[in-house]
């Protein structure tokens, strides 16, 4: 493999675990400082509106971001590197809705798929009109 492809695989893995590594983190930091009920393996669905919606936000956020820092790191053709990570975070977020199928409010985990390639693509957008 050349010296450009390590660096694409390593743009579209930055752009991914940034997403995931930030939203992880805010979810626990919302949940230790009392925003966010605790789950515990005796109640491990959340379902309200509220805190879903606000996880649905700043999720959405993150993904837009991830989508600019693969579009930065991108070595070369930005847009292509957007778009394979839009197609894996779309099937990412497909088989959420089915893992998460009974964790939460049905129209969260869909929102979260549908939701992804669109903000993986304002993402880059916004770094491409720099």
């Amino acid at each position: 493999m050349s010296k450009n492809t390590f660096k694409s695989i390593g743009a579209v893995l930055a752009g991914f675990f940034a997403v995931v590594v930030l939203s992880i983190a805010t979810d626990i930091l919302l949940e230790q400082t009392g925003i966010f009920p605790a789950r515990s393996k005796s109640n491990p669905t959340l379902t309200t509106t509220w805190v879903l919606a606000l996880a649905l936000l700043y999720r959405t956020i993150y993904t837009i971001l991830g989508g600019y820092i693969t579009a930065l790191l991108a070595p070369t053709n930005p847009g292509k590197h957007v778009h394979i990570l839009g197609i894996i975070g779309t099937v990412a977020g497909i088989l959420g809705v089915i893992a998460g199928w009974n964790l939460s409010a049905h129209w969260y985990p869909i929102a979260l798929a549908v939701l992804a390639y669109p903000s993986v693509w304002i993402g880059g957008k916004l770094r491409l009109k720099k």
